[in-house]
């Protein structure tokens, strides 16, 4: 079945740029039938992942970018993140424990709980990568 392009976003990777991200990543979850609360889910998991790239990828450097592609392949949005920042060792991206209590740091393990898939896919070319969830539509 053939992905149907919902949305592309281009923004500077910038916290003041994410509440732009929730909004749209909020309208197109709704648009495509899901509910509120999976609407909310998708949104946590595209804020913690943005939120990832801002402060690990690009180490809080205001000149990088995130590309963000919404796509439906049937009962499920497929979603894709790319950063312009060096390659990340995927081996690498852990989760903190959660026995481990203090602030932040659970990003990796929201993504994980809440999307039905999640990880770091090949990039084509040589800089950035590229991270991809996936959800079903309820």
């Amino acid at each position: 079945m053939a992905a149907e392009p919902l949305l592309a976003l281009r923004v500077p990777a910038r916290a003041d740029q994410l509440q732009h991200v929730r909004r749209e990543v909020a309208a197109t979850a709704t648009r495509s039938g899901c509910t509120e609360t999976c609407t909310q889910d998708i949104v946590l998991a595209v804020d913690e992942a943005c939120q990832n790239i801002i402060r690990h990828a690009y180490h809080g450097d205001p000149g990088g970018e995130i590309v963000l592609e919404i796509e439906r392949e049937g009962d499920r949005l497929v979603l894709w993140l790319r950063d312009f920042a060096p390659r990340v060792d995927p081996s690498r991206v852990q989760p903190r424990r959660l026995d481990d209590v203090r602030p932040g740091g659970l990003g990796v393990h929201i993504i994980r709980e809440i999307m039905d898939e999640s990880g770091f896919v090949s990039c084509a070319s040589d800089e950035g990568n590229v991270f991809r969830m996936a959800k079903r539509i309820v």
